[in-house]
């Protein structure tokens, strides 16, 4: 990887986990159109990066870094915090939403998926927020979080998914009391925000069924876009200067029912 060309320090970078595809890629492009240069990690999704790397950098020259790294590795989420202060010599907003996200029977739970799932959902932020905290302290920054609505109410079958989300969102605090006053950090749980697989196909009379009860739950009787996420996750790194430790449902009054 090749430093950036840019030679202006003065705009603000932030580095964005798991961001080359669906909310994290609408995220690094709301951040992008406000101004952010944007560097996004990947792991596995190398096309969709480029490409989305491709398109930012046609907007502003040299405005879109991606880096790829195994968050389940120690050693690589080392190398990434590094490799990410490398780009624009400057970090000002780090946004944690890189996550692994499969069912765990509770009788088939075993080491090996515990450390998955609590390695890229929990594990790699931590030590990325570790490494990139002195950076961020001398540039007043923030750090945001991707939790979930199930860190509080757990979706059964997905017992050490929803453990990891828990502990994401005791991160937020935790980080938030550590980090304090120079860098603030928060979280965002969204819900309903897109279709599951299994509720994709429109021409099945049971899918459109099964839409119809889900939305039933949600008092706002609609699936949240993506663009409300990224609006979110923006507005607490840049624009919530007076708040810290607090993760924001982003959910249309799900978790009132």
């Amino acid at each position: 990887m090749k430093t950036s060309t840019n030679q202006s320090h003065d705009t603000r970078v932030c580095f964005l986990t798991g961001a080359s595809k669906r909310l994290g890629a609408c995220t690094a492009r709301k951040f992008h159109a406000e101004g952010f240069n944007v560097i996004i990690h990947y792991n596995r999704s190398k096309s969709e990066a480029d490409a989305l790397v491709a398109q930012l950098n046609a907007v502003r020259s040299s405005s879109a870094f991606c880096l790829q790294a195994d968050l389940t590795d120690s050693e690589q989420v080392q190398s990434l915090a590094r490799l990410a202060l490398d780009c624009y010599q400057r970090l000002d907003v780090l946004v944690n939403n890189a996550s692994a996200f499969y069912p765990t029977p509770l009788a088939e739970c075993d080491h090996k998926t515990w450390d998955d799932l609590f390695d890229s959902n929990l594990r790699a932020g931590f030590f990325l927020a570790q490494r990139l905290a002195p950076e961020l302290e001398q540039r007043a920054g923030s750090i945001v979080n991707m939790t979930d609505t199930h860190a509080d109410n757990p979706l059964k079958g997905f017992p050490i998914y929803s453990l990891a989300k828990a502990g994401v969102k005791a991160m937020t605090k935790s980080l938030a009391k550590e980090l304090a006053p120079r860098v603030r950090v928060n979280g965002v749980s969204p819900g309903a925000i897109l279709w599951p697989p299994s509720l994709e196909d429109e021409s099945d009379p049971a899918v459109l069924e099964a839409r119809e009860k889900m939305l039933g739950k949600i008092p706002l009787r609609s699936l949240g876009e993506p663009q409300n996420i990224a609006d979110t996750v923006f507005f607490l790194a840049n624009d919530a200067c007076y708040v810290t430790g607090q993760t924001v449902r982003v959910d249309g009054g799900r978790y009132l029912v």
